[in-house]
């Protein structure tokens, strides 16, 4: 068992007023760390070092940001196994989306890197004789991350990353669910030369420091990952002070399967959109749209998928269902299908649980009527919805306040396209599934799934500061 300190202005500091967490274990139940969570006066110290670190961090070269950010990717890499072994532990990932997460973080910060001499600006035409007109890209100055437990590595590293790359000291915030990831990145960090309050890291309750945070006249951006409800809740605490606010919120994400598509294969893709990570995916297959006339073949292949995967110790290598990191999860999940059932819905496989597991669920003959269709599940469960044809697949798909991620299946080339534009996603894909991700893709929802984006170059324009300069050369002769 390990204890973790906070990480602020460059060292590892006791808190002062705030709470020393115990961190179970959600598979074994076991005590894996005590974390010293940040109060109010800890939370301060942090927006102190960060803005102190503002001046020189953001007039730094873009070849020393770079160096850091290989450095800590060099660093992540040569901790993989080590990293690999606390995200299952805290988290109760399995073993292959935990591995996964660590190698795909340490791409994010080579991505990042190559980034930092890349922040260009324009030469725009003058506006007068002798004039020279540019627009140019600034740091924004310190920059609050508010991250998840679902993948609480990489969610991370795809904030603090290309906000440092930018030249933006960075306080993150982890989850209280899983404080000591958050915790072994400033580790990483500073192996990797971090100089100091570039990175801070402060675990804390959301009612104890998050406000605090977020209202602070210091703080210039707020980037959050999570739930439609506190984001909307951090958004308007930031408009207060018209702060720079970039959110990925809840998904009810949609999956057309037209007739042309496999059921087999459909079923295939589907699965793993749906169960990875146990559906603790704000990218998850929840809603599986499927044209009548494959209807019944897929939900007859999707059932044997579901039901030979394999639930159990998220340590064992082939292991795809591990525990809900909420241990009273089912409870809501449970309500969930009981509307369902109740209103019509069939429960084809699962909707059971014993301790932190829950199998993984198939329902038929979803309708909009129902809470599953709307509500965000965040377990194992996945509804499939009868469409009549493709323009009534896209209207079951778009009929939800959600807009994060969807997914089209056919070979029909005009309709794949026709259909993708039309889809209210921030993200659509045409024959894969949901739950996808690259490192310099724009991430990011519409409607209530949040605005902003997050990869690459989009990253960095969020992180800094659009700025017109202009430099007049020749004496200009003024109207009056």
């Amino acid at each position: 068992m390990r204890d973790y300190k906070l990480f602020i202005g460059g060292a590892w500091v006791d808190n002062t007023d705030g709470e020393v967490m115990d961190d179970f274990n959600p598979a074994t139940g076991a005590l894996m760390a005590r974390v010293h969570m940040a109060g109010a006066a800890d939370a301060e110290k942090a927006l102190a070092a960060a803005h102190a670190a503002r001046a020189a961090w953001g007039s730094a070269q873009p070849d020393v940001r770079e160096r850091l950010l290989l450095r800590a990717a060099d660093v992540m890499e040569a901790r993989a196994e080590e990293l690999t072994e606390l995200i299952i532990a805290e988290s109760g990932s399995t073993r292959y989306k935990a591995r996964g997460e660590v190698l795909g973080s340490a791409g994010v910060l080579r991505v990042a890197a190559g980034e930092c001499r890349r922040i260009h600006g324009e030469v725009l035409q003058p506006t007068a004789a002798g004039q020279v007109s540019m627009a140019v890209r600034a740091p924004l100055g310190v920059v609050l991350g508010i991250t998840p437990f679902n993948y609480p590595l990489i969610l991370a590293v795809k904030k603090l990353a290309y906000a440092i790359g930018a030249g933006d000291p960075f306080i993150l915030k982890p989850s209280p669910l899983t404080p000591a990831i958050g915790l072994a990145i400033a580790e990483v960090f500073e192996a990797a030369g971090l100089p100091a309050g570039v990175l801070n890291v402060v675990p804390g309750r959301s009612e104890v420091i998050g406000d605090l945070l977020v209202d602070d006249p210091r703080v210039k951006m707020v980037t959050f990952t999570g739930s439609s409800a506190v984001g909307r809740s951090i958004a308007v605490r930031a408009a207060r002070d018209l702060k720079k606010v970039a959110m990925e919120l809840g998904g009810k994400n949609p999956m057309i399967v037209l007739a042309d598509y496999g059921a087999e294969k459909a079923a295939d893709i589907a699965a793993y959109g749906a169960f990875c990570h146990q559906g603790q995916v704000c990218m998850a297959t929840s809603r599986i749209i499927v044209e009548e006339p494959v209807y019944e073949a897929f939900c007859a292949a999707l059932v044997r998928r579901a039901e030979g995967l394999k639930v159990g110790d998220p340590r064992e290598e082939d292991t795809i269902i591990g525990p809900l990191i909420q241990p009273n999860k089912w409870e809501f999940i449970d309500g969930q299908i009981a509307d369902a059932v109740g209103k019509g819905a069939g429960l084809l496989t699962g909707g059971r649980h014993e301790g932190p597991w829950y199998w993984p669920t198939v329902l038929s003959g979803v309708t909009p009527e129902m809470r599953i269709f709307r509500e965000e599940t965040f377990g194992p469960v996945t509804s499939v919805v009868r469409a009549r044809d493709a323009e009534h697949a896209l209207e079951l798909c778009n009929d939800n306040e959600y807009g994060l991620s969807a997914a089209l299946l056919t070979h029909d080339l005009e309709k794949a396209w026709s259909l993708s534009l039309r889809m209210e996603a921030g993200m659509v894909h045409v024959n894969d599934t949901t739950f996808l991700s690259g490192t310099t893709a724009p991430s990011g929802g519409v409607k209530f799934s949040g605005f902003g984006r997050e990869g690459g170059r989009y990253s960095m324009e969020d992180f800094t500061e659009l700025k017109w300069l202009t430099m007049q050369a020749e004496d200009k002769k003024m109207p009056f």
